[in-house]
């Protein structure tokens, strides 16, 4: 009996262990650690400032996909959207507020292994600036949303910053009871560095450029490109290889694909999209958009359905295929970002407070949970 006792509690032992080896990463406590190591990849994550976070955090990517938190990086209000300097030495945030000059701030700060230090801070010329985006020259375009405008500054080999430059007020309304007024919504530079300005509340998208000599906005013509009504244009991507655009809506959940011209610039709108699944009818709107950098699938976020939407893009014409829905596995996924060399994509769920970890199948385009983790109120993903 002694001799079956000793079996019985050592086919106990085995079994309690081969049960604790099949935990999920999830179940393990996450580790606040800086110190990098050779299979990871660090990332930014900026946050609404109005409830448990306190600035712009840091965590790591795996090579299996795993998720490891920094920390807390640098102290500062609402840093919404980030961005990286040409030389990516330097770390520009938005913050997203509006003084009594009814404007809202630009910070740089250094990148360092474990801290930001904040360098310079500007005023951006508008209300709440929501985006931000630099180009090669160190010109920087910021997006101010309740100011319906965008700003221009530049950013410094030092990571100064200029004071401001010059702003592109926009005009006009569009259908829908949110557009009542201009929402300047993001900035981006083309390939032949002309500006596109994604304006939500007038429902266009305008054309720029910037006159270097004098540090000036100038005009595109034609100046704007009116969207379907009630769209609500917010982001965008281009497309890697072709001349084509895809603009997420933000109102009407859809994406619509353009093509362009030489410059860069849209000309028509070729197809618009739903992002969500057919009877679908409860409340959603659409946040960002993605394309791998092979330009074969395409990526748009939904806030109500709360899912990655996922599309493939024929290589010939550029119009998408749609493949099926991604559960973000958490509410309110704003903004996400794939990683550098393609095999994952991470999502920020603002209202749960999670950023979770898919891998990218880079054949079907298809997303596959790896991990998640601990974030608070992250609006932004921005890798190192």
């Amino acid at each position: 009996m002694s001799a079956l006792r000793n079996v019985l509690t050592l086919l106990l032992v085995l079994s309690m262990s081969c049960k604790e080896s099949k935990k999920t990463k999830s179940d393990a406590p996450v580790q606040e650690n800086s110190e990098q190591t050779s299979s990871e990849v660090p990332f930014y994550v900026g946050t609404y400032t109005d409830g448990d976070s306190e600035g712009i955090y840091k965590f790591f990517l795996a090579g299996d996909g795993s998720l490891r938190a920094a920390g807390l990086m640098a102290e500062t209000e609402n840093p919404s959207f980030l961005a990286l300097s040409p030389d990516g030495q330097y770390l520009l945030a938005v913050n997203e507020v509006s003084d009594d000059a009814q404007t809202g701030y630009l910070s740089s700060f250094k990148i360092g292994g474990d801290t930001l230090s904040l360098i310079d801070r500007k005023p951006t010329g508008g209300a709440h600036p929501c985006h931000v985006v630099a180009d090669q020259a160190g010109y920087v375009v910021v997006a101010n949303y309740s100011g319906g405008n965008m700003g221009l500054l530049k950013v410094f080999e030092d990571g100064g910053l200029s004071d401001l430059l010059d702003v592109q007020q926009h005009t006009g309304r569009g259908s829908h009871p949110r557009q009542d007024a201009p929402h300047a919504h993001s900035g981006w530079f083309t390939q032949k560095g002309e500006i596109i300005s994604v304006d939500l509340g007038t429902n266009q998208l305008w054309f720029s450029e910037i006159e270097r000599a004098e540090d000036k906005f100038v005009p595109g013509e034609p100046s704007t490109f009116s969207m379907e009504a009630g769209a609500g244009p917010r982001h965008l991507v281009i497309h890697p290889k072709s001349p084509w655009i895809y603009v997420i809506n933000e109102l009407s959940s859809s994406v619509s694909f353009m093509i362009t011209d030489a410059s860069g610039i849209p000309q028509e709108i070729r197809q618009t999209i739903s992002t969500l699944p057919d009877g679908f009818t409860d409340e959603n709107t659409c946040a960002d958009i993605r394309i791998s950098s092979d330009g074969k699938f395409l990526y748009a976020s939904n806030r109500g359905h709360n899912s990655i939407a996922i599309y493939e893009i024929n290589p010939e014409s550029g119009m998408l295929k749609f493949l099926g829905h991604e559960a973000t596995l958490g509410e309110t996924p704003r903004n996400f970002n794939i990683s550098p060399d393609d095999k994952f994509l991470l999502v920020a769920n603002q209202t749960t407070s999670t950023i979770v970890a898919f891998r990218r199948d880079t054949v079907s385009g298809l997303l596959f949970y790896t991990d998640q983790i601990d974030a608070p109120s992250p609006v932004c993903i921005l890798f190192d």
